[in-house]
């Protein structure tokens, strides 16, 4: 079995496990942007080499998970430091409604992900070598996006100043992070009260591996105003 079918048998267990049901044209886009992620690292760094066997069910899908949570009626998003594509390029694929940008300071990782969006043949997304908080992109993509995306990259607080010149009216922030959340929602509550209308925090917890949630990931949903 080569390695992509291998991966491709992961996916279908996971989502099977926990009754998700992606057609196969999208498992085998997800098994395919896998296989590339996993020969791109050898030569640059996109996940931890250690990771490299757990990239199914680390990576591509906890990025894919994300999109359940996720209202419906959302439509533009940005992923603010995607790194080697996460969650960008699932959400994209399992979500291929949405249109999104996926931003990296890093240019060496986002020739990769360019890379990978022209190899997966996918229209509805773009990659740029920005920081989101530069006056460039801020102009570019001013009162854009209805939902901003990111995996732990930054503190909430941080997020939240990142985002606010560059959503709609109303929109969604959603950031996967690990630990203890109170201190640094908290933090970003205080600061943004007056912005968030609702929040919700998710386990993202999913058979058969994590089933009480051991790895301690979470999805944080706020929905703000302007």
């Amino acid at each position: 079995m080569d390695l992509q079918e291998q991966y491709l048998r992961e996916l279908k267990m996971l989502f099977w496990e926990n009754s998700l049901n992606p057609d196969e044209y999208q498992l085998e886009r997800l098994a395919h942007f896998a296989l590339l992620v996993t020969q791109k690292n050898t030569k640059l760094n996109l996940i931890s080499r250690k990771d490299v066997l757990k990239i199914i069910e680390n990576h591509i899908f906890i990025s894919s998970l994300i999109a359940e949570f996720l209202p419906s009626r959302v439509s533009k998003f940005l992923d603010i430091g995607t790194g080697g594509g996460f969650p960008g390029i699932p959400l994209a694929i399992t979500r291929p409604a949405m249109r999104g940008v996926l931003a990296d300071s890093t240019s060496k990782k986002i020739d990769a992900v360019k890379e990978f969006i022209s190899k997966l043949k996918l229209n509805n997304i773009v990659a740029e070598n920005f920081r989101v908080e530069s006056e460039d992109f801020k102009q570019k993509y001013a009162d854009t996006f209805d939902l901003v995306v990111s995996r732990a990259t930054v503190p909430l607080v941080i997020l939240f100043r990142y985002s606010l010149p560059l959503i709609k009216e109303k929109a969604f922030i959603a950031a996967v992070k690990g630990g203890d959340l109170m201190d640094e929602f908290k933090t970003t509550e205080l600061k943004y009260k007056a912005h968030i209308k609702k929040s919700t925090i998710f386990e993202l917890s999913y058979k058969p591996s994590n089933l009480r949630n051991e790895k301690g990931k979470k999805l944080i949903l706020i929905e703000i105003n302007k």
